[in-house]
């Protein structure tokens, strides 16, 4: 079923074209990255989504109906957003920042402490954040208390803005992980914008390329890489970008039968590609054994068994 649905839509400042004529269905539980160039369009679109920018051409329907209809504190309060200066109040501790939406709802008291002590576990703090202020959490704490508070109102679909532009490498591998699981538990449905290639790859169950308020290209990592369909797709990923795609595809996607071989090195089936590339070479051997979390042999990787894999793709 679709959740969004944007009809021949377009925008723009003065001369300044932002939207073309955009046609976009996004499925309820789809996780969707969307990059490409600074100023293609990103942003201006989940602005849309959420209603914070409403003189377009076109329809845009939510849930059925078109947003022009939609009460728009209704709206907001069914979507999540999440941008890189999240914006936490300062003056409130973070347990009222994250039940916020639940308290002008007018949610009971302790129905609000109970959700925000759920969701700081989810974004994996535990509840002694809850009574800190924002000014005494990291960049990262931040991103993960701006995650909760989208999360408490237990919206349809959560729009993030480049939400972890500004943190560490590290820390950012952090999170991404994070909304990942959020993902796969809650089945939210996420648009998520980023410029960086890797992100996209390692979140997006779907890509989407922008480029001067067009659609560029709409599928998987696969069809960015191996199936680009023009010139404009090939260069933006190009071929330096493979090594972003064996280092975010997992290698459960390419596990081959284990027959009734036995194997004298095994990895675990959360690694990557790349992982599995490394134990073959570093471990000299044509093929390496994939285990899943309880030990059991559930399939083999190697080197040919990936190249038999990229020339069925």
């Amino acid at each position: 079923m679709n959740i969004i649905d944007f009809r021949n839509v377009s925008k723009s400042y003065g001369e300044n074209q932002v939207i073309t004529d955009l046609n976009l269905r996004v499925n309820n539980g789809e996780c969707i990255a969307l990059i490409g160039p600074s100023g293609c369009g990103k942003t201006t679109m989940l602005k849309m989504i959420n209603s914070m920018i409403e003189d377009y051409e076109g329809e845009i329907y939510y849930k059925g109906e078109e947003l022009r209809k939609w009460d728009k504190i209704s709206l907001r309060r069914s979507i999540g957003y999440v941008i890189q200066n999240i914006g936490l109040f300062p003056h409130k501790k973070i347990i009222d920042n994250i039940s916020y939406v639940l308290e002008i709802k007018k949610v009971d008291k302790k129905e609000r402490e109970a959700k925000a002590k759920e969701l700081i576990e989810m974004v994996g703090l535990d509840e002694s954040y809850l009574s800190k202020y924002p000014r005494e959490l990291s960049g990262g704490e931040k991103q993960r208390i701006g995650v909760a508070r989208a999360l408490a109102g237990n919206p349809d679909m959560v729009l993030m803005d480049e939400p972890f532009g500004a943190v560490d490498e590290i820390t950012r591998k952090i999170l991404q992980d994070e909304i990942i699981r959020i993902q796969k538990k809650l089945k939210k449905t996420i648009l998520f914008v980023t410029h960086d290639i890797d992100e996209a790859f390692k979140i997006g169950d779907r890509i989407i390329l922008f480029n001067e308020g067009k659609i560029v290209q709409d599928g998987s990592k696969e069809d960015m890489l191996f199936n680009p369909e023009n010139e404009f797709v090939s260069k933006f990923f190009g071929l330096k970008n493979f090594t972003s795609y064996l280092s975010q595809t997992n290698i459960s996607e390419f596990v081959q039968p284990k027959g009734n071989r036995e194997f004298t090195h095994m990895i675990s089936n959360d690694m990557s590609i790349m992982d599995g590339i490394r134990s073959v070479f570093e471990n000299g051997v044509d093929e390496v054994g994939i285990q899943d979390d309880n030990g059991n042999i559930v399939g083999s990787f190697s080197i040919e068994s990936l190249r038999d894999q990229f020339n069925k793709i």
